[in-house]
């Protein structure tokens, strides 16, 4: 199971902050200056940009990640727990608390993370080497496989509730309480500064707290109480990574999921299609036979090599009545009444649970309707759940916004052949409907969307809306003659049979209604993820983020300028079938490093010259304060690694195996090359090394990793160099226009204003870039200059190097356009020379209009210009 598009994105932010950290050493300093790059800077008088870093549990670096309903939240916190371990030493216990605030909750993650089979274990033993242990508090408590020299040597994943460490009276706590089971990691202790005072040593929060574990805090919006804040400062953590749909005011996010990008990836069932009906009959029949019309659908699709899919109804039954009498189980005697078998109706309540221990996606299972009123409302979900029918009373505002959530999950994660297998569906019969789609975008919210992902048809008329007012006080003092008669269900007016066949059944007028509505609003779905295909990369998060971000539009002057520049962009001719000749996709360094084996590559690496400085985390220590851990810079020679004696007490084949998994955990991802191809590289450069190498490199594992990861490039880059030189000889890269300027730019942080600019601002300048852009941009037959931007929001060239973002673009009154990197006299390594004949090569690819410019101030680099020579040719143009 690999990541989707959208979850790489929140690992890659994930690691973007973290790299931040490493600069600024302080997460405070980093988060605020990570966003500010991104959207500017925060201003308080109108909100914009993210609010400074809130420290919430101090002596911990504290994040969130925010990740609508449905949009794989265990997962990416699984890939997210090797990166978090990844910037620290590698000596450091990997512990984890995962918190999840309810128990069918805890015992899913559990299972998940146990079971062998399942993808989320299955990339965890990827991930941490196969040296994974999963515990619950049970287990902790008898210290079950739980003691020092085991939790040294692996991940250990303590699953806990919020309730077994959430306590008022800790006394009564066995968390809190001498544990002689535990006595072995008492005498462990480095120091006693984690010790909480009149609790004993051997108490297992005391352990925890030894461990200065990582926290893993699911559906963190239900920790924010003070009580659950005093239980993670409890906790001693190092690393706080919060993971909800809906972030709290005081959540420092880091990352963020549009919903359009679940919908992209077919994690969700949307838009909602809402259908006031007329009355509460109305809604029963209607639901009853969408569910039918969705079911033939789905069998048909199987016939046809499809998933088995059995839609399922959630009634939502009024709550309890005044004379104490439970509507769902009147609701039931009533499904029952129309000939609907027994086995296929389920209640789910507060009290009652019918769907204990069945699995609903079971190809055996009949249940086709579940009846509940709030039971579902967090902590279960069944991707089979098409459509939500509310039956709460006429007069009331339905009330659905807890439960919307159980019917958006998409089966398997798939795009199915019917249109009405992809969107999910609410019934009511409301006369205050207005509040109840207020409910609905409330209940999309909760769940973390945006609240716009929904579509409505209100068939009750307004004479129907009209409710019978009570006067309050004469409702309180004689309640006898003010008691609602429920509404009754008229079984005459429905015309759903169970046992008709496929072939036997028609649609209705409202389910045909119904059906029109959603394809009508799916294809229109469709059309904005294709328009947003060909935004930059982030900007579905910005349009998330709203007002917070700082956007500047083209000048008036360039609108139309702009729009007749198409910049090329290189693509490979592919084959795309024997009937159908080739096809082009545009060029990437996968393709040109589809059969590059690293593993055979040479291992010359002079480690001679290794510096000994490093950067690690240490977030168990404050330095500055008793608020803001740090970062903190140290001498590798200083790092005391308590397993490294122990590795090298091991055959050299184990030495290895052991020392490669810490180089990998290091080196992160390097994509495309495999994880597999690194691995085998680095266990030869290692079998070559003899016994003091071996030492040192456990001692200055970042020195030597640095070396390892510049010769990987080093060898990949002139690989995928050679083949597209090759290619573009054969013919079979192309240079192709796929690129337009914005018609509004984000670019962070806002540069000097200069005369000329194509935008109402531009984006921050080093002093050798502003003064390129004063002796150049501002010419006389320069129409317009840019400041290009970079990670995905501006134009690259794609190619042998990884995205090639030049610095500034260049409009001239004649026509041309120029692409130009600056460089200082200080930066002419192999990076800018592979830049430059790459920039060079685009632009003998692109044509006659285009130009590229790699530019140093007095330096003279074969390829490239000095600013002299460069004003000189550019005013020419």
């Amino acid at each position: 199971m690999e990541l989707k598009t959208y979850q790489q994105k929140v690992i890659d932010n994930l690691e973007e902050y973290l790299e931040y950290v490493q600069v600024h050493k302080n997460v405070s300093t980093a988060f605020n200056q990570y966003w500010e790059d991104k959207i500017g800077a925060y201003n308080p008088l109108d909100n914009s940009g993210m609010q400074p870093y809130k420290n919430n549990i101090p002596n911990a670096a504290h994040v969130c990640i925010k990740v609508p309903t449905a949009g794989g939240k265990t997962f990416i916190a699984v890939n997210a727990l090797h990166t978090v371990f990844s910037a620290y030493d590698t000596s450091k216990t990997k512990a984890v608390i995962w918190l999840v605030p309810w128990s069918n909750l805890l015992q899913q993650t559990v299972n998940a993370l146990s079971n062998p089979e399942h993808p989320y274990r299955q990339k965890l033993n990827t991930l941490f080497n196969h040296k994974v242990s999963i515990y619950q508090k049970e287990d902790l408590l008898q210290g079950s496989n739980f003691n020092p020299t085991v939790v040294k040597e692996q991940l250990s994943i303590f699953v806990l509730s919020f309730a077994s460490l959430r306590a008022k009276n800790k006394d009564d706590r066995k968390v809190y309480q001498e544990n002689g089971q535990l006595e072995s990691f008492a005498s462990q202790y480095p120091n006693r500064k984690h010790l909480l005072e009149n609790v004993d040593d051997t108490a297992l929060i005391n352990v925890i707290r030894s461990l200065h574990p990582v926290l893993v805090v699911d559906e963190s919006h239900n920790a924010e109480s003070d009580l659950s804040v005093d239980m993670l400062k409890n906790l001693n953590p190092s690393f706080i990574l919060d993971l909800t749909a809906t972030p709290r005011d005081n959540s420092n996010i880091v990352s963020l999921v549009p919903a359009i990008e679940l919908k992209k990836e077919h994690m969700v069932k949307l838009p909602v299609i809402v259908y006031n009906n007329h009355d509460k009959t109305e809604v029963i029949n209607n639901a009853l036979h969408l569910q039918r019309k969705l079911e033939i659908l789905a069998k048909n699709e199987a016939l046809e090599g499809g998933k088995y899919i059995r839609p399922i109804i959630l009634f939502q039954a009024q709550p309890k009545t005044n004379d104490d009498n439970t509507t769902f189980e009147k609701l039931k005697e009533q499904l029952l009444g129309l000939g609907i078998p027994e086995n296929q109706i389920k209640i789910k309540t507060a009290n009652i649970d019918e769907l204990k221990g069945i699995d609903l996606m079971d190809k055996m299972c009949e249940v086709r309707y579940i009846i509940t009123v709030n039971a579902l409302k967090e902590g279960w979900d069944c991707p089979f759940a098409y459509i939500l029918a509310s039956l709460a009373d006429k007069s009331s505002a339905v009330d659905v916004e807890q439960i919307l959530g159980r019917v958006l999950r998409q089966p398997y994660v798939q795009k199915h052949k019917s249109f009405q297998l992809n969107l999910s569906y609410v019934l009511t019969a409301s006369a205050k409907f207005n509040e109840t789609l207020q409910s609905i975008v409330e209940g999309l919210k909760a769940s973390g969307f945006s609240g716009n992902e929904h579509r409505v048809a209100d068939k009750m008329t307004e004479e129907e809306k009209k409710t019978e007012t009570t006067n309050p006080l004469e409702s309180f003092l004689f309640p006898e003659q003010h008691i609602k008669e429920e509404e009754a269900i008229d079984k005459g007016r429905i015309s759903f049979n169970p046992f008709a066949q496929d072939d036997e059944i028609k649609d209705t007028s409202v389910i045909a209604e119904i059906e029109t509505m959603a394809e009508e609003q799916n294809k229109e779905l469709e059309k904005q993820i294709q328009e947003q295909e060909k935004q930059p990369i982030d900007e579905s998060i910005f349009q998330e983020m709203g007002d917070k971000v700082k956007r500047y539009r083209v000048k008036e002057v360039n609108k139309e300028i702009i729009e007749n520049i198409d910049f090329p962009q290189f693509f490979l001719k592919v084959t795309a079938s024997d009937i159908f000749g080739t096809d082009e996709e545009l060029l990437n360094r996968e393709s040109l490093l589809k059969d590059f084996k690293l593993s055979d590559e040479d291992i010359k690496i002079d480690f001679d010259k290794i510096s000994t400085d490093l950067y690690k985390v240490d977030l168990t220590e404050t330095v500055k304060d008793n608020y803001t851990p740090d970062w903190v810079k140290i001498e590798e020679s200083q790092i005391k690694d308590p397993i490294s004696e122990y590795i090298l007490a091991k055959p050299k084949e184990a030495q290895i195996s052991d020392i490669t998994h810490q180089i990998m955990q290091i080196i992160g991802n390097m994509y495309p090359i495999p994880d597999q191809e690194i691995k085998k590289y680095v266990a030869r450069i290692l079998k070559s090394m003899n016994v003091e190498q071996t030492r040192d490199i456990l001692v200055r594992k970042w020195s030597y990793t640095d070396k390892i990861k510049a010769k990987i490039r080093q060898l990949s880059d002139s690989y995928a160099e050679t083949r597209f030189l090759d290619l573009i000889k054969s013919k079979r890269i192309i240079a192709k226009n796929n690129w337009k300027l914005m018609k509004e730019i984000v670019p962070g942080n806002a540069g000097s204003s200069i005369g000329n600019s194509l935008y109402e601002k531009e984006g921050i300048m080093n002093n050798f870039e502003e003064k390129v852009i004063m002796e150049i941009g501002t010419s006389s037959n320069i129409a317009f200059w840019h400041r290009n931007l970079e990670k995905g929001k501006g134009f690259y060239i794609n190619g042998f190097k990884a995205n090639h973002y030049p610095d500034f673009i260049l409009q001239t009154k004649s026509g041309k356009t120029i692409l130009i990197e600056t460089k200082g006299d200080h930066l002419d390594g192999s990076d800018s020379e592979g830049k430059c004949r790459l920039g060079n090569e685009w632009e003998k690819q692109a044509g006659h209009d285009f130009s590229y410019f790699m530019i140093f101030d007095k330096k003279e680099v074969d390829g490239a210009y000095t600013l002299d020579k460069a004003k000189e040719l550019i005013s020419e143009m």
